[in-house]
């Protein structure tokens, strides 16, 4: 061991004593961070990660190890100085190995000065350290992989530029094997194989923070396997070509062929093997989550999941189908049989195109493939289908992939996230469409249904209601086996508990009509684990009406079932201009009613009768307006019976005008701002302005020698709100994991200590200090006042609250106010004068307070999810709107108690982004990492010249063998 490192400490004093190693390693800082910050555009990306910089790190690093190891041997030889080496006490293998290390070492030097990177990015914004260990860990790797394959090159010449260019080739073509321009050629399974010997294409693996068997020990097999052809190629300057050593020879060569056979051999093998890796990233994204293993591992019937994948199919997709069968197959693990996972290419099988074709929907879809000399169009399968039972869900590549477009105008085809994707499928197939006897199956606690029904005093026109109660709830004892209980209790024969029954279910006698004083008693609930359930009957209900709401709530008491989202958006109106020409409205709010249903079973509710119905399990409110008292009251008592309700309630929503040429937005008027007010939550009648805000293109009118020229103009918009970690509250888990959110025309929320005793408060999204408020609706930019922003400065500023959420008791806002039923009856009943005596079911009274479990999130803007604004920042910032969609969605996934979906959508890619930088700023960070970096290989070289000059030379003693 000693004379191995003393080997390669005098290959490195012999680099730092001339200023060959620094000119080396300064060519690579440089272009280095040239590519990081000009060819990747660092700051145009706006993306906090240092992916980047080993994008192009197998391609530096094959010109840094050839120029370093060119010298090696062949410098030994031609200086004569190879016959002394031979001779020394040293065994061959620490001659190698020493010179190995020190080359080593320089590359590991070369990497450590781009630390400077990761550093400045950590500071700018939330770097996941997981892939930067990754990356530079494989940077090691597959440099020591090139480092082994130049010494080999090098001990065969004494020359070395032919030593650097046969280097050269020999990595680049280790490269180019595995790279897109010869997979692009082959079909999946060929290009599977030749991706598996690439060097650059294993190492895209570790680059983003996973750390795999098969990666190391590809690296390690190469590196051992160039090691040993470079102590024979040294050892063979020894051999004479006599006849006695021929059977030597020959020997040396079969033993080098047999190790590159069981090498190869093992790495097909490992290939095999995808369970053996350690997840680096902060949230283990490339991992399964342990919900999704207790989802599949629990499966009480088979799953089927089954890629379609073709031969040939888009070059930009055929590198993700490795990935996609790894995770699969994870998925197969992680269950314990309860997962089928099989591969088809229905080209060549028949049957199975068939069936995917007639069963399943599954057709190939067309893709253009560019060549060097021509274009063709190839049919290719792209699709992994979830089956449970008889329903199925088929995932395509719409569903499967994201397209990032990169600083030199080449586009990166990444999986989203996939692991959320397959999950939330198989969460639909399997709960969403389970009957009720699995949820008797899953229940552990005791289940009572109890009716109070006064069947004496019930009038005729409802006296088929009890029979209709008693016969559903018989069937479902029947259908529970054991595990549900039915109890009618009967105020009129026991009105001695009538107390004690109104002081544990809270029922109050319902008038008959509004014209008598007769009531009676008709009330239906659902008792589990001690919590009582209402289900709301109404006016001649029919058996299987009755079976329906039991079902719901009994669903909803259940985990894992599919929920159903409540959605009420406004009606979209006709102008008189559409009118003219004949177009029909369309609602603004498309992309999230097309994004929602991924995960949810979405509804459109009419709130107009002053109900929700029962199988709602949240209630989402965009852009509330024009609302009458019987909607205000559906959503109240919806909240009052321990609903979730979502509200989107800004003030301000975009003006679309196709005839005007400014941006203008108007006043939502008659909304639920009196509602939000009596439980605490203020909605402001201003706008939000920002100075962290994200850019807008507006349109800008100049004058040009009298002529008006309008040009549009990338603009820091203030009334873009950009809400960034610091204004998040990071315990909650809607904007844990969120790096960014936008909320446009935003109005500021106020709350009300007092009202809010009762309920835990987190404040979700709060804008940036330098925030004031502006009160009318012109948002049109004025360059001619403003010419350097557009608009005046603020006054007055401080953080202003965007986003809430609250859980806990809620007072009713219809408590000690007249119950819109009764005037709607009493107007009915003045006009229909006939029909006193007729008697319609009420709900029953007003409930005056909500169970601890009511969920409220009230959010200051609904124009963050609007069409027009998702695709301007999908202009501009391409997956910026993610993060609004997202917001959304982790909020639905709260309010229906959601977690393990939410944990597992926490866990995705979501973009990392920069904190805000002027050009200046930009310009400063960029030129301190080329300053730093090429300052410290200065100091090194000093110091390593220093050292060489104050030691003596060092001699190798026969006494140190």
């Amino acid at each position: 061991m000693n004379q191995m490192l003393s080997i390669t400490k005098k290959e490195l004093k012999a680099y730092f004593g001339s200023p060959m190693a620094a000119l080396f390693i300064g060519a690579f800082l440089v272009a280095a961070l040239f590519s990081f910050f000009w060819l990747e555009t660092f700051f145009a990306r706006n993306t906090a990660d240092i992916r980047p910089l080993f994008r192009w790190m197998p391609i530096l690093m094959i010109f840094l190890v050839g120029t370093l190891t060119m010298r090696q041997w062949s410098e030994e030889q031609r200086a004569g100085t190879m016959e002394i080496l031979m001779t020394l006490p040293v065994k061959l293998w620490q001659l190698v190995l020493g010179k190995f290390l020190a080359v080593l070492a320089l590359v590991a030097i070369a990497l450590a000065l781009t630390l400077g990177l990761p550093i400045t990015v950590s500071l700018l914004g939330n770097l996941d350290w997981g892939p930067v260990f990754g990356g530079y860990l494989g940077a090691l790797l597959m440099a020591s992989s090139y480092i082994a394959i130049g010494l080999f090159i090098s001990s065969r010449t004494d020359n070395q530029i032919v030593a650097l260019i046969m280097t050269v080739l020999v990595t680049s073509f280790f490269y180019i094997i595995g790279s897109t321009g010869i997979t692009n050629f082959m079909d999946n399974n060929t290009a599977e194989i030749f991706r598996s010997l690439g060097t650059g294409s294993r190492f895209i693996s570790i680059e983003r923070g996973v750390i795999d068997l098969r990666d190391i020990f590809y690296y390690a097999s190469l590196s051992t396997f160039f090691l040993i052809l470079n102590g024979i190629s040294l050892d063979s300057k020894r051999w004479s070509k006599g006849v006695n050593t021929h059977s030597y020879r020959q020997a040396f060569i079969a033993g080098t062929v047999l190790i590159a056979l069981n090498l190869l051999a093992a790495n097909l093998w490992l290939n095999k093997v995808n369970n053996a890796r350690l997840d680096l990233t902060e949230n283990h994204i490339y991992s399964l989550s342990q919900t999704t293993r207790d989802l599949v591992s629990n499966l009480p019937d088979p799953l089927i999941l089954r890629g379609y994948f073709s031969e040939k199919t888009h070059p930009l997709l055929s590198p993700l189908v490795p990935r996609i069968k790894d995770m699969l197959r994870e998925y197969g693990i992680a269950s314990n049989g309860h997962v089928q996972v099989s591969f088809v290419d229905p080209k060549y099988n028949e049957k199975m195109e068939a069936e995917a074709n007639q069963e399943y929907g599954i057709k190939p879809v067309p893709f253009q493939v560019a060549g060097r000399y021509e274009s063709s169009v190839v049919n290719s399968y792209f699709n992994i289908l979830i089956k449970y039972g008889d329903q199925h869900i088929v995932l395509g590549f719409n569903d499967l992939i994201e397209v990032r477009q990169r600083g030199d105008g080449q586009i990166d085809v990444h999986l989203r996230n996939l692991e959320y994707d397959l999950t939330k499928s198989i969460k639909k197939v399997v709960y969403g469409f389970q009957s009720l006897g699995d949820v008797f199956a899953k229940v552990k606690q005791p289940l009572t249904l109890t009716a109070i029904i006064s069947r004496k005093s019930l009038p005729k026109e409802l006296a088929e209601m009890p029979k209709n109660i008693d016969k559903v709830a018989n069937e479902l004892v029947k259908e529970s086996d054991g595990k549900l209980r039915y109890t009618s209790l009967d105020p009129d024969a026991e009105p001695a508990k009538l107390p004690q029954w109104q002081k544990r279910f809270g029922v109050q006698p319902i008038k008959a009509n509004f014209f008598s004083n007769n009531t009676f008693y008709l009330y239906l609930y659902l008792t589990t684990g001690g919590k009582n359930q209402r289900i709301y009957l109404t006016a001649n209900m029919g058996e299987a009406k009755i079976k329906k709401e039991v079902a719901a709530v009994l669903k909803r008491s259940s985990a894992g079932f599919l929920k159903t989202i409540g959605l009420w958006v406004p009606s979209a109106k006709v102008s008189r201009q559409m009118a003219m020409m004949g177009q029909q409205p369309r609602s603004q709010y498309q992309i999230i009613q097309q994004t929602l249903p991924e995960n949810y079973n979405l509804e459109k509710v009419d709130l107009s009768k002053g109900l929700v119905p029962g199988d709602i399990d949240v209630l989402l409110l965009i852009a509330p307006q024009n609302m009458t008292n019987m909607e205000r009251f559906a959503i109240d008592q919806y909240l009052m019976k321990g609903g979730a309700v979502v509200a989107l309630a800004g003030n301000y929503l975009l003006d679309l005008n196709p005839y005007s040429k400014n941006l203008r937005v108007k006043e939502a008027k008659n909304g639920i701002d009196g509602l939000l007010n009596h439980y605490g939550i203020k909605i402001g009648k201003s706008l939000v302005m920002d100075e962290q805000n994200e850019p807008f293109p507006i349109p800008i009118t100049r004058n040009l020698g009298g002529f008006q020229v309008q040009e549009i103009k990338r603009l820091d918009y203030p009334f873009f709100v950009d809400v960034r970690a610091g204004g998040m509250d990071k315990k909650s888990p809607i904007v844990a994991n969120l790096p960014a959110v936008t909320m446009n025309w935003a109005s500021p929320l106020t709350l009300d200590k007092k009202k809010n005793k009762e309920r835990k408060i987190i404040r979700l999204l709060t804008s940036s200090p330098n925030t004031w408020l502006q009160n009318s609706t012109n948002i049109q930019p004025d360059m001619r006042r403003y010419p350097g922003s557009g608009f005046a400065p603020g006054q007055n500023m401080k953080s202003e609250l965007l986003a809430v959420s609250e859980r806990g008791v809620f007072k009713s806002y219809f408590a000690h106010r007249p119950d819109p039923r009764q005037v709607e009856r009493e107007k009915e009943a003045k006009s229909k004068k006939g029909d006193k005596g007729k008697v319609t079911l009420p709900t029953g009274p007003v409930i005056k307070k909500s169970p601890e479990s009511a969920r409220l999130v009230v959010v200051g803007s609904s124009e963050f999810i609007n069409d027009t604004v998702i695709q301007i920042s999908r202009s501009i910032s391409q997956d910026r709107f993610l993060n609004n969609i997202g917001f959304l969605q982790n909020s639905v996934d709260w309010a229906v108690e959601d977690e393990d979906l939410l944990s597992i959508r926490s866990r995705g890619t979501q973009t990392r982004l920069l904190m805000p930088l002027t050009h200046r700023q930009q310009i400063f960070w960029e030129w301190l990492n080329y300053i730093i970096a090429l300052l410290a290989l200065v100091l090194i070289s000093l110091y390593g010249g220093l050292r060489r000059r104050k030691e003596k030379p060092m001699i190798l003693e026969p006494q140190q063998a």
